[in-house]
């Protein structure tokens, strides 16, 4: 019986464009098949020994003729491309209309009563890169105090502001207040304070990063492990993204180091139930700013710790590697690409050198953490335990 599953999200890792990926201009998107191709002497070689190459659409590249794990790609059923949907779908529940989103800037009503609710004006307003945004506006806003307000091609409202002209704590209560607002037809998946630091000509972006997301519009995955009487431990942004629904403890780690080492440890405390982590860097700090270098080096890291992961679980642990969306950072856009997303099952009671093709959606994953631990639940997604165990 396995008692603990370890669930694992690299954030943006995609596996190749979705058949629709045409309507949201990410033809040719493939995040580390791309990866592969551009960065010399790139390997993973404890991802490729569990199985990732043998994933359908990268086989050309090396995969192996023996792997220790189960491996498939999930399609997304969701309309959308970005963290709260990809992640929701993973627990369970698919959007059948996308977030909103906002080409064009909020509307100045909106604005205006945001500007109202916080006692500060706000400035910028259009769709930017969060470090070129502060890069233009950030000597305007230190002098002024106005709000460096901004979207993306994803439904986000963010706030930028220097931690020495609005402290953390009001920046979040101001991101609240946005929250309250950005409801109903204007609920965008989420609100993110963006913190920085610095000077004209050296601002920073700090680790102080928050997501403000909307509560999942029924329960999920976490919902019913949680209420099964089982611990779900919610590591990096993963509370954020659930609005802090269905999760038992949560450690708020800020980068990808933190997060691994907090996996780590968690995995050697004594509990039943489900330890969820999302790593952030691969999509925050190098996918959305193309640095493609930087993903691969990122990537490698990761994969090295990968062994004291797998060095770390017990014979009645599940460890599960997916992603959320892509980030593909070899093509001219820097924004989410609409993309496969990989799957990879590990541990004593999982089956070896088992490919299960491509699944038809992402909540596939959630179905099957609770299949495993025998949870009834009305979640969307077809379940693989009878597939992956042994």
């Amino acid at each position: 019986m396995i008692k603990r599953i370890i669930l694992i999200v690299l954030d943006s890792v995609g596996v190749g464009e979705l058949p629709d990926a045409a309507l949201y201009g990410d033809e040719g998107s493939n995040t580390l098949k791309n990866i592969y191709k551009n960065v010399e002497n790139f390997s993973l070689p404890n991802l490729e020994h569990l199985g990732i190459l043998n994933i359908k659409g990268l086989e050309d590249i090396k995969g192996s003729e023996s792997f220790l794990g189960s491996v498939a790609k999930c399609n997304e059923k969701s309309k959308g491309k970005d963290t709260t949907t990809g992640h929701w779908e993973i627990a369970g529940l698919i959007l059948d209309k996308p977030f909103p989103t906002y080409p064009q800037g909020f509307p100045d009503d909106l604005i205006k009563e945001f500007e109202k609710r916080t006692g500060r004006r706000v400035m910028g307003n259009y769709p930017a890169s969060g470090t070129e945004i502060i890069k233009e506006l950030g000597k305007k806003h230190m002098e002024t105090g106005n709000l460096i307000v901004y979207t993306s091609a994803d439904s986000v409202f963010q706030i930028a502001a220097h931690e020495e002209v609005v402290p953390l704590d009001e920046l979040y209560d101001i991101c609240r207040i946005a929250r309250d607002m950005l409801k109903g037809p204007h609920g965008v998946g989420r609100v993110i304070a963006r913190p920085f630091l610095g000077q004209e000509g050296n601002f920073t972006r700090t680790g102080n990063r928050k997501d403000f997301s909307l509560e999942p519009f029924r329960d999920t995955m976490l919902d019913y492990v949680k209420n099964s009487g089982r611990e779900v431990l919610a590591i990096g942004k993963i509370e954020d993204i659930f609005a802090n629904k269905g999760i038992t403890k949560s450690n708020h780690t800020k980068n990808n180091d933190e997060g691994i080492k907090a996996t780590i440890q968690a995995i050697k405390e004594d509990f039943e139930g489900l330890i969820f982590t999302n790593l952030v860097d691969f999509d925050m700090v190098y996918g959305h700013r193309n640095d493609i270098y930087g993903y691969a080096h990122s990537l490698m890291s990761f994969d090295d710790k990968l062994a004291d992961i797998m060095g770390s679980l017990r014979d009645d642990d599940l460890l599960i590697i997916t992603a959320d969306h892509g980030c593909d950072p070899t093509t001219a856009s820097t924004d989410h690409s609409r993309e496969y997303i990989p799957l990879i099952f590990y541990g004593k009671r999982v089956k070896a050198n088992n490919n299960l093709g491509i699944l038809d959606t992402y909540a596939c994953i959630g179905k099957t953490v609770l299949d495993i631990f025998e949870i009834e639940n009305d979640l969307e997604g077809k379940s693989v335990k009878n597939q992956i165990l042994k």
